[in-house]
């Protein structure tokens, strides 16, 4: 909504209920939730949800921005490790550590990115971490020269679909698929 009136009492209730049922049903089943699943589990009407929320990306701009800017912390915390290895081995388990407890933020870093502007600008700041730790780790000799933030982009897209199709069966199945990806990444002269 765009007015600058607060909401009343009853509407600003349904707004979080929307809120907490997008949120619940985007961390369980991904993006692809019909809004009318969303209205059911807020037990709203459809009407009042798209008073609220007219669009998908509406609900994207409210709830992601917050879940990315945990990825942020994440980035601050790699970068603040002495060991630039470290830091980003560290960062690679956090950040698909994330995607595979929310099958919503797996579904926006791995596809393309919704047209939400506080979504946009979240994944460009974390890219800005991601091409720093990957420069820092280079510049210590203890990751390969060829790795490119192309390339991260090609891991996090395949992270998402191992995440995808293994999650339910076997939750931690991208880890093992993680170490190998790691191993390869690892200067051959490196410390």
């Amino acid at each position: 909504m765009a007015s600058s009136r607060p909401l009343r009492a009853d509407a600003a209730r349904n707004r979080e209920k929307l809120l907490a049922a997008a949120t619940q049903l985007f961390g369980e089943r991904g993006l692809d939730v019909p809004m009318e699943h969303i209205a059911r589990r807020a037990e709203v009407s459809i009407g009042t949800l798209y008073a609220h929320f007219p669009t998908k990306e509406a609900f994207f701009g409210a709830i992601f921005p917050e879940r990315l800017a945990a990825l942020d912390a994440l980035g601050e915390k790699a970068r603040a490790d002495p060991d630039p290895w470290h830091g980003f081995v560290g960062y690679l388990e956090g950040l698909f550590a994330q995607h595979a407890k929310d099958r919503g933020l797996n579904d926006i870093l791995a596809r393309q990115v919704p047209q939400a502007s506080a979504v946009i600008e979240s994944c460009h700041r974390g890219a800005g971490h991601v091409a720093e730790l990957i420069d820092r780790a280079k510049l210590s000799g203890q990751l390969r020269a060829d790795f490119t933030m192309t390339d991260m982009t090609t891991l996090t897209w395949a992270m998402s679909q191992v995440i995808r199709e293994s999650v339910d069966s076997a939750p931690d199945e991208w880890r093992r698929f993680l170490a190998f990806y790691v191993a390869g990444l690892r200067a051959e002269n490196g410390p």
